[in-house]
């Protein structure tokens, strides 16, 4: 029988997902061209260093549904995290934040991203991925809060070191962002972890008994085996 587990379940029992960037502005095409190099599970789609638009976004998620591809969206700011359900209503899967370090910021995030009674999401949005064939309020916000994808982005030693705290229920996956924590370990030349690799092996050990998973930007397939062997099993990679 095929495996009918949602992305979100495979994510937490613990199998290898691989996500691929594209830009906002790709025509189908485009998209098509980029899922057909590899298995791909969702693409990821960025507003913190890119130019978008609310209109844009749902044309994306749009088309990538068409060709069956779920979007991760990274929103423009930690302090946006505010407006994570106005962003969910536009199509998005999976939310990323950025630059998280404290405990209030997950909380923010969380409380946008779930429906009543697990968060404080607004009911509402055409547009909303999986709403389709679930059109009751109840039905559509409990498939919802069991298959919403949210992310947190460790990008700094105090976000490494605070990672258990970060890993609340209902965060699926930490990702990582290793330019701008090589920024950080730079500025901490006596710190105790001093490259990448040492803080994503203490945060995978900070993660056991957890169902919050590691999303590491390899960026290229090369070096997924070299994380996949310290147990990382959700990638983001560049199209090859």
């Amino acid at each position: 029988m095929a495996d009918q587990a949602s992305l979100k379940e495979r994510i937490v029992r613990g199998d290898t997902v691989i996500g691929v960037s594209a830009p906002l502005n790709a025509t189908k095409s485009e998209l098509e061209d980029i899922f057909s190099k590899d298995s791909y599970d969702f693409v990821n789609a960025d507003a913190q260093h890119s130019p978008y638009n609310e209109e844009r976004l749902v044309e994306f998620c749009e088309t990538a549904k068409e060709l069956g591809m779920p979007v991760q969206f990274r929103i423009k700011h930690t302090r946006q995290a505010y407006l994570v359900g106005n962003v969910l209503d536009l199509g998005p899967l999976g939310i990323e934040v950025p630059l998280v370090e404290d405990e209030s910021e997950v909380d923010e995030a969380l409380r946008w991203f779930y429906y009543p009674q697990v968060g404080g999401r607004s009911w509402g949005g055409a547009a909303r991925y999986g709403v389709e064939g679930r059109g009751d309020r109840l039905e559509y916000a409990d498939w919802w809060n069991a298959n919403g994808i949210l992310c947190m982005q460790i990008e700094t030693l105090r976000a490494v070191t605070n990672i258990r705290h970060l890993a609340k229920p209902g965060v699926t996956c930490l990702t990582w962002g290793p330019a701008d924590l090589n920024f950080d370990i730079e500025a901490h030349p006596h710190h105790p972890l001093q490259t990448v690799d040492d803080c994503v092996r203490h945060a995978l050990e900070q993660l056991e008994g957890t169902d919050t998973k590691i999303n590491f930007r390899n960026y290229t397939p090369d070096l997924r085996d070299h994380y996949a062997e310290m147990g990382v099993t959700v990638f983001m990679e560049r199209p090859r």
